[in-house]
Order: C-alpha cells, then sequence, then structure tokens
C-alpha cells in the first residue's frame, strides 16, 4: 500500500483522477444536532468540489448523514461505503435497507464475505440510490485496508478526514497517523474539530512533544480544521512532515 515517490493524477483513460476522501466518523448521531449539521456541511463541500467518499459503509449517525445527503447531491457513484459483515446488524438504518442482497443475482452490490463452502452470503444491504455502493468484507482489517486504498489512488487532495465519533473512529484515525509517521502513505489526514470535540486530543498531542514522546515535526501529522471547506483546502496544501520515517514498504 507504500505510496512512497510520485504518483499519478490521471486516470488509464487520461482523465484527471477524482480526488477521494474517506471520512471517519461515528455510528451515532451525538447528543448535539452540531455533529449532524457538520456531517450535512462536509457531505455539501464535498458535492461542490466533486470529490468521492470513501466511508464505513454505515446508515445510522454521522456516517449515514454524510453518505445520503451526498449521494442526494451527487448520485450513488460518488459514495463507496465498506462495512464488515459482522457490523451490518449494528450500523444499518432498516428503514433504508435494500430488499436486495449482496451475493444475488441484482448484481449492484459487491460482497467479499462469503459461508463455509466459499459461496457468497445473502446480506441485506443498503439502498444504493440513498447510500451509494456497498462493499461487505470479511474483517476490520480489509475494510480499513480498502478505505485507505481508494484514497491513495484518488487525485490531488485526497486523504483522510475525522469527524466525531468513539472509539472505533479514534482507532482508524490512529491507525492512518501512524501509517503516515511510518511512510506507508503520504496522505493528509485532518481533524474536523466541530464543538471542540478534538480539543483534548490536540492537547494530548502537545503533552506528547512536550514529554518527548512525539517529534516536535510529527505534531503537525494531524491538522485542525473547524469547518468542512478548510478541512477540504487543508488536504489539498498538506505537506508530509520531515521526521516521518523513511522506510521502505511492499505494496501489500
Amino acid at each position: 500500500m507504500s505510496t512512497n515517490g510520485v504518483t499519478s493524477t490521471t486516470a488509464a483513460d487520461g482523465s484527471p483522477k477524482q480526488t477521494k476522501i474517506c471520512v471517519y466518523c461515528g455510528a451515532s448521531a451525538g447528543n448535539n444536532p452540531i455533529y449532524l449539521e457538520a456531517a450535512r456541511q462536509l457531505a455539501r463541500a464535498m458535492a461542490a468540489h466533486n470529490i468521492g467518499l470513501v466511508y464505513g459503509g454505515g446508515t445510522v449517525g454521522l456516517m449515514g448523514e454524510i453518505a445520503k445527503t451526498l449521494v442526494s447531491l451527487s448520485g450513488p457513484d460518488s459514495v463507496h461505503g465498506i462495512i464488515p459483515e459482522a457490523l451490518v446488524r449494528y450500523e444499518r438504518d432498516p428503514n433504508y435497507t435494500s430488499t436486495q442482497v449482496s451475493g444475488g443475482n441484482g448484481g449492484q452490490k459487491d460482497s467479499a464475505a462469503a459461508d463455509e463452502e466459499g459461496k457468497p452470503k445473502q446480506l441485506a444491504v443498503p439502498d444504493e440510490n440513498v447510500f451509494g455502493r456497498t462493499t461487505i468484507v470479511k474483517d476490520m482489517h480489509t475494510r480499513k485496508l480498502m478505505m485507505a486504498q481508494e484514497v491513495l489512488a484518488g487525485g490531488p487532495g485526497s486523504g483522510f478526514i475525522a469527524m466525531s465519533g468513539g472509539y472505533g473512529t479514534m482507532e482508524e484515525l490512529f491507525e492512518t497517523v501512524t501509517w503516515n509517521q511510518l511512510g506507508i502513505h503520504d496522505k493528509g489526514i485532518v481533524l474536523l474539530n466541530i464543538n471542540g470535540f478534538y480539543d483534548g486530543i490536540l492537547q494530548w498531542i502537545q503533552n506528547s512533544i512536550e514529554e518527548g514522546f512525539v517529534n516536535q515535526a510529527n505534531g503537525k501529522i494531524m491538522v485542525e480544521a473547524k469547518n468542512p471547506e478548510d478541512a477540504i483546502k487543508a488536504l489539498r496544501e498538506y505537506k508530509v512532515s520531515e521526521a516521518v520515517f523513511k522506510l521502505k514498504w511492499s505494496d501489500e
């Protein structure tokens, strides 16, 4: 998955590659409506800039809000949700679940999940016209890897934005940060700090620098933005820290 070196900005047919942003965020809406509104605002900003969304595939909470808002503005092809099989029942709004199933004859939904005989499992997936394309995978690692690979294959300004969320959002965020520090990828990572949600994380980074656990330059691997437009701009202007490891990684 390494992106060390120069990456092409054009597709195979010579057209410019679409910018892709992976958004990490909660499957909950939070207690303050400002978070759902921020998800809608980010979707509007992405639509205005013709940016594609890669996300965790849920249809509830902030995940569902940003996905359905962007689809309503830019169409189903603008969104790709990737979700592990085990989470399908927990991160789904039954009101928007398609009667079609992954692995069925419709062919509209992707699935990497299979039963013990190797046949595709019949799993209900979201309505593509509401939430975009969905891929069901076998585990969390595959989900994160596929999301990252799609971003790395995107055009200029592609990267990662973390909105408000819980443990899962933090785990995804910090693994992506670690991959950046290790030189596995060179894409930007932005904290969309709504209502001071990430103030504690930003303070922890500063404290870690002061206590000698994070290099001063690597304190800027994550960039703060207070609104969606600034977050998109921060990804376009992102500069890789001079202190990241210059290691050689395979493309696996």
